[in-house]
């Protein structure tokens, strides 16, 4: 089997799911060294990111093993878990690292920013976010969960921040509901993040930027983290 031009669709996706397919059609035995970034790309048809993000994938579900100045390497053929489980996997982390590009920097203007009506709404979206979490619907929540992340980016009164955040939520949302199941979040963390939240809201109504910006990168980090670990 010969590898061919991708679609311009979920790049990454469709990279991994290639580069798979070579893997467990015996193209590329165990123990077999992957051709370099730059011959990837090019016969893929697909940026040297698009493969680096594929082969992530491809590690995350043990199928090879990236060794320091040597390369990329099979370690086996079948996956540590079921491939459309690993490849939404894959595609929340990207959300997530978008994510925080856009709204650390919003939190810390946010709270140099915020207004009376601000605050206001901040508070009113953490109770909702609490509410919604011991409803016990993960649409529900993800929806208050994204209420109280625009408030912030309300809250910095920035036209273009709050512009880019609002053609960001639908893919924000698919992603986030996703995460809260593939993650179990109703089994292992009881309150997801409740204390973590409160306390962004508090940073942005005290004016401190500093806090505010470190509180939801922590916050961020530490889900993209066990998302990834997992």
């Amino acid at each position: 089997m010969s590898l061919e031009a991708l679609r311009p669709s979920p790049l990454v996706e469709q990279a991994a799911q290639r580069l798979r397919d070579q893997i467990t059609d015996g193209h590329w035995p165990v123990g077999t060294k992957l051709p370099g970034e730059t011959t990837l790309a090019k016969t893929l048809g697909v940026g040297r990111s698009t493969v680096r993000e594929a082969v992530r994938a491809l590690a995350g579900a043990g199928l090879v093993q990236p060794r320091q100045g040597s390369g990329v390497f099979v370690i086996a053929t079948e996956p540590a878990e079921d491939w459309p489980t690993r490849l939404r996997r894959a595609a929340v982390a990207d959300v997530y690292e978008v994510r925080m590009m856009v709204e650390v920097q919003a939190a810390r203007l946010a709270a140099e920013r915020r207004t009376d009506a601000d605050v206001a709404a901040l508070r009113a979206a953490l109770d909702g976010r609490r509410d919604a979490w011991s409803g016990g619907d993960n649409a529900a929540f993800v929806d208050a969960d994204i209420a109280l992340h625009a408030a912030v980016v309300d809250a910095a009164h920035n036209p273009v921040l709050a512009d880019l955040f609002a053609e960001f939520v639908p893919v924000l949302r698919q992603g986030l509901i996703e995460l809260v199941e593939l993650l179990g979040l109703r089994d292992t963390d009881p309150e997801h993040g409740e204390a973590r939240h409160a306390e962004l809201v508090a940073a942005v109504v005290d004016g401190d930027g500093e806090a505010a910006s470190r509180t939801l990168q922590a916050e961020l980090e530490s889900t993209l983290r066990e998302l990834l670990e997992r």
